[in-house]
């Protein structure tokens, strides 16, 4: 894994999204599960069971992948990469809507866009090659 940037990356982003999946339900008690408006975690971010639900099953496909191989962990870095650099845009005309059921703010928005640099940066970036050695290897 020390070899591999998108190993590295997942699994830490992965262990992170975990504890703030779970973290999340200590703010979101009496929040309706897709309320527009949620708790605060740290203050700043605003979460609902929904979103805290989204942490955790994207904290560990992120997990699973970096433990798995570079393959797996590139290809997630960029899925959830590439997620949450659409919700983030996607995110700041959400905002007052019915249709901010993770119960988004303006926190959140560039919360993900840094993420999705980071996972994007690193998936697209890094181990340009991992699939061709993987077929290599299997052929």
């Amino acid at each position: 894994m020390r070899s591999s940037p998108n190993r590295l990356v997942a699994t830490i982003f992965g262990a992170v999204y975990l504890v703030v999946g779970a973290l999340g339900f200590a703010v979101t008690g009496g929040v309706g599960f897709v309320a527009t408006e949620g708790g605060l975690l740290l203050g700043i971010f605003e979460v609902n069971p929904l979103h805290n639900v989204a942490h955790l099953l994207i904290g560990g496909a992120l997990l699973v992948a970096g433990l798995s191989s570079a393959v797996a962990a590139k290809t997630v870095n960029v899925i959830v990469g590439a997620t949450y650099l659409l919700l983030g845009i996607v995110g700041f005309f959400l905002v007052g809507t019915a249709l901010n059921i993770l119960a988004l703010n303006t926190f959140d928005h560039f919360l993900h866009l840094a993420s999705a640099i980071v996972l994007l940066g690193v998936g697209l970036a890094a181990e340009r090659n991992a699939r061709a050695e993987l077929s290599s290897r299997t052929a």
